[in-house]
C-alpha cells in the first residue's frame, strides 16, 4: 500500500500544472503587456478605463504563424490597438489578418475601427453584430450562428456559440493544436469571489453554458478568462461554483 502511495505521489508531482508566472512576460507599453504561452500564442493584457469600473485589466489572445496573426478581442481603445498591432508587426514579423471578438463589450471590440482601417477581416456571432448595430458600435463584417471553423495555414480555429452567460452573445474559441480555450468573460479567474458585471447577461442560462463548455472541451490545458489570471479547466469549474452560489 505504501509503495502504491509513493508511485501515485510521483505521478501527481510529474503532472503539468499551468501557472501564469511560469511564462515570459513582455512589456509592450505602459498599459499593454503580453504573456507568451508558446511560439505561436500570446495573451495580450491591456489596462484601460471602463465606465464606472475604473481602470480594468482585460485579456485577449494572439495566434501567430508564418507571418500571419489572428486576434481574439482587442484592447479597449483604437490607440491601444494600434500600439499592439505595431508591436506584432515589428517583433513577431506578422500582420493581423483576422479578428474574432468574444462579445460586444468595449473590452472585446474597442479597437475594431483601427483593424478595419488596416484591412483586417472580422468575424463574429450574428448576435454580436445585431447588438453592435443596435448600439451604434463598430460592426464585425461576417457573422455566424452556432459555429465557425477558420484555418491559419494548417492550424484549426474553432468558434462556438454555446449559450448566454456574461452576455447573451458570448462565444468561446478553441485551438486544438495548442489546447487553448479562449472563453473570455463568461469564465472568471480563480481568485474571483463573484460574477462581476451581469447586467447584459443571463445568470440563469450561464451555468448551463458553462456545463456545455466543460463537456465540449475537457482536454483544454489553458483557459483564458476575459479578466484576471489565466489557468486551466479549473477556471470553468470555479465559475460554475460561483453560479451555484448566486
Amino acid at each position: 500500500m505504501k509503495r502504491n502511495l509513493i508511485i501515485l505521489s510521483i505521478i501527481l508531482f510529474q503532472l503539468p500544472i499551468f501557472a501564469q508566472n511560469d511564462h515570459q512576460r513582455i512589456k509592450v507599453s505602459d498599459d499593454i503587456e503580453l504573456i507568451k504561452l508558446s511560439d505561436k500564442t500570446y495573451v495580450h493584457v491591456s489596462v484601460a478605463e471602463i465606465g464606472s469600473f475604473g481602470k480594468v485589466s482585460s485579456n485577449g489572445l494572439i495566434l501567430v504563424d508564418k507571418g500571419e496573426a489572428f486576434l481574439f478581442d482587442t484592447p479597449v481603445t483604437n490607440a491601444q490597438m494600434e500600439v499592439l498591432a505595431n508591436w506584432i508587426a515589428d517583433s513577431l514579423h506578422a500582420a493581423i489578418t483576422t479578428f474574432i471578438p468574444n462579445h460586444w463589450h468595449e473590452d472585446c471590440i474597442g479597437g475594431l475601427d483601427y483593424l478595419h482601417s488596416k484591412g483586417v477581416k472580422s468575424y463574429a456571432n450574428e448576435m454580436t453584430i445585431d447588438i453592435a448595430r443596435e448600439k451604434a458600435l463598430p460592426l464585425p463584417q461576417y457573422g455566424f450562428k452556432d459555429s465557425l471553423v477558420l484555418k491559419m495555414n494548417d492550424i484549426d480555429i474553432l468558434c462556438y456559440y454555446l449559450g448566454a452567460g456574461h452576455t447573451l452573445d458570448n462565444i468561446v474559441v478553441y485551438i486544438p493544436s495548442e489546447k487553448i480555450l479562449f472563453s473570455g468573460c463568461m469564465t472568471k479567474d480563480i481568485h474571483s469571489k463573484g460574477l462581476g458585471n451581469t447586467i447584459d447577461g443571463d445568470v440563469n442560462e450561464w451555468a448551463k453554458t458553462i456545463d456545455k463548455v466543460l463537456n465540449k472541451f475537457p482536454e483544454a490545458s489553458v483557459v483564458i478568462p476575459g479578466h484576471g489570471e489565466i489557468g486551466g479547466i479549473e477556471l470553468l469549474k470555479h465559475t460554475r461554483e460561483l453560479l451555484n452560489k448566486k
